[in-house]
């Protein structure tokens, strides 16, 4: 019996058929009619006096549910911007002051290093912390596309090439947060995971239609490497299990670019262990995929950075397998980087 996140989301994707799935299918569709209502009322009463903050602010955000490269992106912005001597802080959802920070932020922290990422319920609260205490020019809104409330410089909406609309329905019938319609000024269209998903033609032209002044920006999911969990500062090549068994795991919202990219560097995947998107590993957890990986005589287990951040303080449970972490940087077709760059720079010309 599958798990009833999955089996909505399946349901969302139309990936599930029959009469017990139609008839569902059908309830759900009068739910998405009042979300609907409901997202267009909140987004016409926030916008009518929207805060404006004393820096800019950049917003990426994902029109879908599931894994979009929204984070890989933020990481992106904040290291270019960086480096071109801008003071950056990220700020994502969370609870204030919480001293643990959920596995984005969290993974975002650790690789953005003199970066502030902030976790608060109030992103406005949590903007004005960032100036106040870290003299931040330059804000980034992690996941702000429905931060409406905030008038903003610039709007990065990510879309994952494989999935970049759904089946078309808001939720709970499909997976839209917001209408396609809906975005206010949206400046920079990036479609992820075009090396999964290379043609992105019918994207584009959706985008063009509603949206012709906006660039639209293509990007891969472009594997660095790997480093060993347990020694983070041991690296490894791309090629490095070429030809060889490994087990998967994973809690991410589209596992499936996961395994793909796993499997084109030419590891042999023979498991492949999913949870639900954020799961929180447990050492029980660790333990089964333990026992799962030696059934079937596999001593390299292989996860993703946001699932590392999760379970790290526990991964001594399984000290007797070798974890890998595959690391993951944005890429880009064509002159898409320089396009990108130029957009950004464009926000500090004004």
């Amino acid at each position: 019996m599958p798990k009833i996140g999955e089996y909505f989301f399946s349901l969302a994707t139309e990936k599930r058929r029959g009469l017990v799935a139609s008839v569902v299918k059908a309830f759900l569709f009068i739910f998405s009619l009042i979300y609907g209502l409901v997202a267009w009322a909140l987004i016409f009463l926030k916008r009518r006096n929207p805060c404006r903050l004393s820096c800019k602010v950049i917003s990426v955000g994902n029109l879908t549910l599931g894994g979009t490269g929204k984070t890989t992106t933020v990481e992106f912005v904040a290291r270019y911007l960086t480096e071109q001597g801008r003071k950056v802080a990220v700020l994502s959802r969370g609870r204030t002051g919480a001293q643990n920070l959920g596995d984005e932020p969290a993974m975002l922290s650790k690789k953005l290093e003199g970066v502030p990422v902030i976790a608060d319920t109030d992103r406005i609260r949590g903007a004005r912390r960032a100036i106040a205490e870290h003299g931040a020019d330059t804000v980034i809104l992690d996941d702000g596309l429905q931060q409406w409330h905030i008038e903003k410089d610039l709007e990065i909406v990510t879309i994952d090439a494989g999935c970049p609309f759904g089946n078309g329905y808001l939720l709970p019938r499909g997976i839209l947060r917001q209408p396609l319609s809906s975005l206010s000024q949206p400046g920079v269209f990036v479609l992820t995971k075009i090396n999964l998903y290379p043609d992105t033609r019918k994207i584009k032209d959706t985008l063009a239609r509603f949206y012709p002044s906006a660039q639209v920006i293509e990007a891969l999911h472009q594997p660095m490497g790997f480093y060993e969990l347990s020694q983070p500062q041991r690296r490894l090549p791309v090629d490095a299990l070429a030809g060889q068994p490994v087990a998967l795991f994973s809690g991410i919202g589209d596992p499936g670019s996961f395994e793909k990219l796993t499997s084109g560097l030419g590891a042999k995947v023979e498991l492949s262990l999913r949870f639900g998107d954020h799961h929180h590993y447990t050492a029980a957890d660790l333990e089964k995929i333990s026992m799962a990986a030696k059934d079937k005589n596999i001593n390299v287990l292989i996860t993703t950075e946001k699932d590392a951040a999760r379970f790290y303080d526990i991964r001594s449970t399984i000290s007797d397998l070798r974890i890998l972490v595959l690391q993951i940087q944005l890429g880009f077709k064509d002159d898409g980087k320089d396009r990108f760059y130029n957009r950004l720079r464009a926000l500090y010309s004004l």
